[in-house]
């Protein structure tokens, strides 16, 4: 059963679109489902075989504004060489120099300082440097291991201070962001704070009747105060806020810091950074096939264990992972070029050629999608899932996807329907954006590869498109 639409994009009404073959039920479902969606939506949707042979194709070729769609790019970059990768990743490190404790980054995405961290933690280069002295100077984060670049072109300014776009480094630590317990107090009062004493908090919050919550945050890039403002019901629960860190390599520092102290290791100076500064030689096109310039790897005092890759995958696509998905752009950058965004983008294009792309058909700024920059058509989407399903990985990583009805970001989504537990697939949200592509297995029991984009929906119209994009693939899955 094959249905083809025409290569036009999708704007509702739908009153004439037609396909010459199309089957009647097929085509008024899908129609019928997608004129459901809010007014002005721009649909993309593309339903092939493993084969790659196209069944339904609705502007296929049309570029849109993928957002966490960009992680499957980036992913499958990362797969491509994970031998290679796994082989030269290493840990978070540290070491002493003329008693200055020097902390190193070295793309580990996910160190830890909890008080329960049990692997990869903090709390063990602390023990290193307490064992070794009992005396130091400055306490140093070093995140030169790549070049400074702590957002892709693109982010969008409000995004910067949430936990979503939190600052980039080679230096992370605890996902380089904190948060803050908003307790509500009597009616009238401000509520209780509890939160980390990196950020000074400006709390004007009131305690209100009811059970609501109603907190803005807000803080200036760089800025070490957030202003709480709006109100929490004094029967509400106590409310748990996240922020980012614009300057990871500092924070990372700064909780050694209090952890040597911990320890009984006399501090008598400052907690400092050591960065990188972008240069043009990091711009594989200006360095025109010169080796990129890379920083020596210092002798450590210790250093910890690096985590295997394939783990972090699906961190990054089950959970939609920003930071960790641009440091996986930024190590597939460093195993080729100086670790810059640039150097990321060219492994990227190299791989894409590979599977057959014209660069017409995407375009990257970052490892994450939260970049307005990035789109991709679905056709590219759509050509890369089908190639990775034939790569000797292909399975392994299709299993770091989100399962739809059961876990990652699609665990609350097509439950009790066809396609709970039979639909694989990285979801994607950004403004006015939601995209959705992967594996669905159809009634009859065939697999197929889809990817649905939706750009430019109203304000305030977001779930409603994604719940449009549900219910066709539903639709379909259940005709086929």
């Amino acid at each position: 059963m094959r249905l083809i639409l025409p290569l036009f994009a999708l704007v509702l009404p739908l009153t004439h679109v037609t396909a010459q073959n199309a089957e009647p039920p097929l085509l008024a479902s899908v129609e019928h489902q997608l004129a459901q969606g809010p007014a002005g939506t721009r649909y993309g949707l593309l339903l092939a075989t493993l084969e790659g042979d196209p069944i339904i194709a609705i502007a296929p070729d049309q570029r849109f504004i993928p957002a966490s769609n960009t992680k499957m790019f980036t992913t499958a970059t990362a797969y491509a060489d994970l031998p290679a990768l796994d082989r030269t990743a290493q840990g978070t490190g540290v070491r002493l120099d003329q008693g200055d404790v020097i902390l190193e980054g070295r793309d580990d995405a996910r160190l830890s300082s909890a008080d329960d961290c049990a692997t990869d933690c903090l709390q063990t280069l602390a023990d290193a440097i307490a064992a070794r002295t009992r005396h130091v100077r400055n306490i140093v984060g070093d995140d030169s291991w790549f070049p400074d670049e702590r957002w892709g072109p693109g982010m969008s300014w409000n995004n910067i201070q949430s936990r979503y776009g939190t600052g980039i480094s080679a230096l992370t630590l605890d996902d380089n962001e904190m948060s803050a317990t908003v307790t509500p107090g009597a009616i009238g009062t401000r509520p209780a704070i509890r939160a980390s004493t990196y950020y000074a908090i400006d709390n004007r919050v009131t305690t209100v009747p009811g059970k609501s919550e109603a907190i803005v945050a807000d803080r200036a890039p760089y800025g070490r105060v957030i202003r709480l403002t709006g109100t929490i019901g004094t029967e509400a629960q106590p409310a748990t806020l996240h922020f980012s860190i614009d300057d990871p390599a500092h924070y990372a520092a700064w909780r050694l810091h209090d952890l040597l102290v911990a320890r009984d290791v006399k501090v008598t100076g400052a907690v400092m950074t050591r960065h990188r500064p972008l240069a043009p030689a990091d711009d594989p096109a200006i360095r025109k096939g010169a080796p990129a310039a890379q920083p020596p790897a210092s002798d450590l005092l210790a250093q910890l264990p690096a985590l295997p890759l394939a783990d972090d995958m699906r961190i990054i696509n089950k959970q939609s992972q920003n930071l960790h998905a641009d440091l996986m752009l930024r190590r597939v950058s460093r195993a080729s070029g100086s670790g810059s965004i640039a150097d990321g983008q060219a492994a990227l294009h190299r791989l894409m050629a590979q599977v057959g792309l014209p660069e017409s058909s995407y375009s990257f700024a970052d490892g994450s999608g939260m970049s307005s920059y990035n789109r991709v058509t679905p056709r590219a989407a759509v050509t890369l899932l089908t190639w990775i399903a034939r790569q000797p990985w292909g399975m392994a990583w299709r299993e770091t996807l989100p399962i739809a009805g059961q876990d990652g970001t699609l665990r609350n989504r097509f439950k009790g329907t066809l396609l709970e537990g039979k639909l694989f697939a990285k979801t994607g949200s950004l403004n006015a954006s939601r995209a959705l592509s992967g594996y669905l297995v159809t009634k009859s029991g065939r697999t197929l590869v889809f990817s649905a984009l939706a750009n430019d929906m109203p304000d305030g119209t977001d779930a409603q498109a994604s719940a449009t994009v549900d219910r066709t693939l539903v639709a379909i899955a259940e005709a086929l």
